[in-house]
C-alpha cells in the first residue's frame, strides 16, 4: 500500500504545474483594432501609467476591445507625418487572420515576410519587452493616425504604432 501511496504522490507532483498558470501564454490577438476616437483627447503625458488594473502592463495594451492608451485621437503630435505612407501602404493583411513572426531587426527597422517596419519614436519604451527575431504580431489599421499602424505583441498582449517602410 505505501508504494502506490508514493506512486501517487509523485504522480501528482510531476503534474501540477501543468495547470499552473503561465504568464508567458499567447494572447488572443483582438478582433479587429481600434475604431477611431471620438471624444475628448487625453492629454499626451510624458510618464502616463498604462496599468489601468492590477497585473496589466504598463505600456499601451489590449484589454478586451478596449485599446488602452489609443485616446489622444488626431491632434496627438507624437504621431504626425508631414508624408504619410512615404513607402506605400501595407498589403498583407490586417487583424487575426494574419499573425506575422517578427524576423530580425530592432526597433528602429525590424522586418517579417519580406516587408520592413519601425516603431514610432515615441513609443520605443514599450517594445524593450518584444523579442525582434521570434514573436508574433498581429498588425492592424490606425484610424487616427495617417502613416501609422499598430502592431499587437501576442506574447505580450501590448501594442505600438509602427510605420511601413517598404519590402
Amino acid at each position: 500500500m505505501r508504494i502506490a501511496q508514493t506512486a501517487l504522490l509523485a504522480l501528482l507532483m510531476v503534474s501540477v504545474p501543468a495547470f499552473a498558470e503561465h504568464n508567458d501564454r499567447p494572447k488572443a490577438p483582438p478582433s479587429h483594432g481600434p475604431r477611431e476616437f471620438h471624444g475628448t483627447p487625453q492629454p499626451v503625458t510624458p510618464n502616463r501609467n498604462f496599468a489601468d488594473h492590477d497585473g496589466h502592463p504598463n505600456a499601451p495594451h489590449v484589454d478586451g476591445k478596449v485599446w488602452v492608451g489609443h485616446d489622444t485621437g488626431r491632434v496627438d503630435v507624437r504621431f504626425h507625418l508631414d508624408h504619410p505612407w512615404e513607402h506605400g501602404h501595407f498589403v498583407g493583411g490586417f487583424g487575426p487572420r494574419h499573425v506575422w513572426r517578427i524576423e530580425g531587426g530592432g526597433p528602429g527597422r525590424f522586418w517579417f515576410g519580406g516587408w520592413n517596419w519601425s516603431v514610432a519614436a515615441a513609443e520605443i519604451g514599450y517594445c524593450d519587452g518584444w523579442m525582434w527575431d521570434r514573436d508574433n504580431i498581429v498588425i492592424y489599421e490606425d484610424p487616427d493616425h495617417d502613416g501609422y499602424y499598430l502592431a499587437y505583441n501576442v506574447r505580450l498582449g501590448t501594442y505600438v504604432h509602427v510605420m511601413y517602410l517598404g519590402a
